[in-house]
């Protein structure tokens, strides 16, 4: 797909950053590996270098809530594999979102997000920023348009997630963000699907890159870590304030582990859209199923802005049975062995959950539509299919 659009020209060597970028072994033995930076506090050998400009020899770390060795070689990697100037990392994809959010808006505010973003993140804009004056329209998102006439004059955000969760409905990024830029609105994107091998939000435009750097960046289901990326100049108001002044730190372990997690990261990505492909035709030609929910699919409504802003696709999918009831959807999940129950996604293992999502989220309709999500893991893919053949019997 990056053949076909100049924007993706000059992107970033993402295999050589993953592996070294950030990194200097000289600071630390020659170790392969940099090490852990468990610790609080970091002190200093006498009062002229603790009053210092950035401490002790230019290192600007005193206390890991505001910066962290470990810390700081992660986001060194992430922002310039998103090609943005800084990035920071949180405790979770949700602190980050928040922090984002947070970023951009004050007290008689307004924020333009679509219908079927995450479910916290619409929590927190229709139940917590209320509090404070600020207030939400929701919309299908898919039309540049629609942006445009939803925005009123306190309009400060224009939220993003593209694909969006469950139905994976895509926002044009470019042109998005550039009615934004002409009435002066800021633009965060949540790009966890696609990961920065697959998309750029930052070279399209947006303000804000956001992951839930549980999933896919970290990659082994054994953190929760989320981060923030844009220029200088936003993320330094970030940090300083919803970074510093919230505390949701990312822990110097588990800023170890993320690192490991990105060391691998274009390989796995590749291996969850090879199967994931490979399955997502399986499945829409299969008696049972009457949807596929997945950008880059031969009948992807949404073509050819796939493959103006994806470089490919991820691992996480829907499908809606014929039988569109709950109880069909539960039988066919209960009968899954290689695939486990549960919420997350972005790891090395595969994941099927049984959704309900509202019809108008699908097509603009009443009621409810329950769904099966599946997230495609690292497994063998012809035990992935024999798998999914046998469950989807019982539907």
């Amino acid at each position: 797909m990056s053949e076909k659009n100049p924007l993706n020209a000059d992107l970033p060597d993402f295999e050589t950053i993953c592996a070294h970028f950030g990194e200097d072994p000289a600071r630390y033995q020659g170790a392969v590996v940099p090490p852990i930076y468990q610790n609080s506090l970091f002190t200093y050998p006498n009062c002229a270098a603790w009053n210092s400009p950035g401490g002790l020899e230019g290192e600007p770390y005193n206390y890991t809530r505001v910066s962290n060795p470990t810390t700081e070689i992660a986001e060194a990697k992430i922002a310039a594999m998103e090609s943005g100037d800084r990035a920071r990392c949180f405790g979770s994809g949700m602190a980050a979102i928040s922090s984002a959010i947070l970023s951009s808006v004050k007290s008689g505010d307004h924020v333009v997000a679509p219908k079927t973003i995450y479910g916290p993140t619409k929590q927190f804009l229709t139940t917590y920023l209320p509090r404070f004056g600020v207030e939400a329209t929701f919309i299908d998102g898919c039309d540049p348009q629609e942006w445009d006439d939803s925005r009123r004059s306190t309009t400060s955000l224009f939220y993003l997630e593209t694909p969006s969760s469950y139905v994976f409905k895509q926002q044009d990024l470019q042109a998005v963000a550039g009615i934004a830029k002409r009435h002066g609105i800021v633009t965060a994107c949540d790009n966890s699907w696609a990961s920065p091998l697959f998309q750029s939000p930052l070279r399209l435009g947006i303000d804000l890159s956001i992951h839930s750097a549980t999933k896919y960046l970290g990659g082994h289901s054994d953190i929760v870590a989320g981060v923030v990326i844009g220029s200088e100049s936003r993320m330094k108001r970030l940090v300083l304030d919803e970074g510093l002044l919230l505390g949701g730190i990312l822990d110097p372990f588990a800023a170890w582990l993320l690192l490991r997690g990105l060391r691998t990261l274009p390989i796995r990505m590749e291996q969850h859209q090879r199967t994931a492909r490979l399955l997502s035709r399986a499945l829409s030609e299969h008696s049972a199923v009457g949807s596929v929910y997945y950008p880059g699919m031969d009948a992807d409504p949404q073509a050819v802005l796939t493959a103006k802003q994806l470089r490919g696709t991820s691992g996480l999918m829907s499908i809606a049975l014929h039988n569109q009831t709950r109880e069909a959807a539960c039988r066919v999940v209960d009968s899954l062995k290689n695939f486990a129950i549960g919420c997350s996604w972005g790891g090395f293992e595969s994941l099927a959950i049984p959704c309900d999502v509202p019809a108008e989220h699908i097509d603009g309709s009443e009621g409810t539509r329950w769904l099966i999500r599946l997230h495609i893991g690292l497994e063998s893919p012809n035990a992935l299919w024999a798998d999914l053949e046998v469950a989807l019997a019982k539907a």
